[in-house]
């Protein structure tokens, strides 16, 4: 699992987030599937200061793998 992948049940009821957010790793895929950039995407989800293209590459890759 990516670093910066978290899943807890008691946040987002088991929903893969970003670490230290609420944030949906579907979510940010998504925008990155519409062709947002990284600074697009962290200008419309400011808490994803930490968030690099390091880590987008490994969340597609974990999904490609399931």
């Amino acid at each position: 699992m990516p670093a910066m992948m978290q899943i807890d049940p008691n946040i987002q009821g088991g929903v893969p987030v970003i670490k230290g957010t609420r944030v949906p790793v579907a979510r940010v895929m998504a925008l990155k599937a519409m062709n947002y950039t990284l600074a697009e995407i962290k200008k419309e989800i400011p808490n994803l200061g930490k968030l690099t293209q390091k880590d987008l590459r490994e969340f597609f890759e974990y999904y490609a793998q399931r």
